[in-house]
């Protein structure tokens, strides 16, 4: 297989890699990584398990330091960030959706979203696109496992990031529910929002921009 071409990105990248690789002891997890997203721009990363795919989405949310190169997001040099100054672009900047929900058990639904920032007009916008209408109040514990993804979509895109990382959002979920979460990030770049999603869901694949494959530390066609 041969390395990925990286296609010319009009204006200014909204995220940029450049050389980035990671190792764990002996373990190398990425391998001089460079990849260039747009704005509006939808693009799903898959490859074996153990690849590197989590590393790669942890390191540009500044929640891991690179070994070597460079990762800017929105002009921001993430890894010179400070521990608060990566707090506050993972704030403002960045919307993270996990595979696993992680709601705070306690606070109801309309609680969980807004603990990431935004303002309750958007919060009952995203509530009412995600086919949560009814449930604003329940606590987490009294919904599905898909309606607490989307919850946890809801969450990251309230305060209105410029970029959504996604690790296996729909991995757990029934067709209903994965529809809901992949028809929500494809309504946020449509909006002119980016997004890099580790999937092998091919419900998510068929809808990304571009597919790219992560192996042996790189990515490649």
């Amino acid at each position: 297989m041969s390395e990925e071409k990286q296609p010319n990105v009009k204006g200014p990248p909204v995220l940029l890699l450049q050389g980035l690789s990671k190792s764990y002891e002996k373990v190398v997890a990425l391998d001089g990584v460079s990849l260039a997203i747009g704005e509006g721009e939808f693009v799903a990363l898959r490859g074996p398990s153990g690849a590197g795919k989590s590393t790669l989405l942890y390191l540009v949310a500044g929640l891991l330091t690179p070994d070597e190169g460079a990762i800017q997001v929105a002009g921001a040099e993430v890894s010179k960030l400070s521990g608060a100054g990566k707090t506050r672009f993972r704030k403002e900047v960045i919307g993270l959706v996990f595979q696993d929900a992680r709601l705070i058990p306690y606070l109801d639904i309309r609680a969980n979203i807004l603990a990431a920032g935004g303002d309750d007009d958007w919060a009952t916008q995203l509530i009412t696109s995600l086919g949560l209408e009814g449930r604003a109040s329940h606590v987490p514990g009294q919904l599905s496992a898909g309606e607490q993804q989307r919850v946890g979509l809801a969450r990251a895109l309230v305060h209105r990031p410029t970029l959504v990382l996604a690790d296996e959002p729909t991995g757990n979920l029934d067709d209903v529910s994965a529809e809901a979460v992949v028809n929500g990030l494809r309504q946020f770049v449509e909006d002119g929002g980016s997004v890099l999603v580790v999937t092998h869901d091919p419900r998510v694949l068929e809808k990304a921009d571009r597919v790219l494959t992560l192996e042996e530390g790189r990515i490649r066609s």
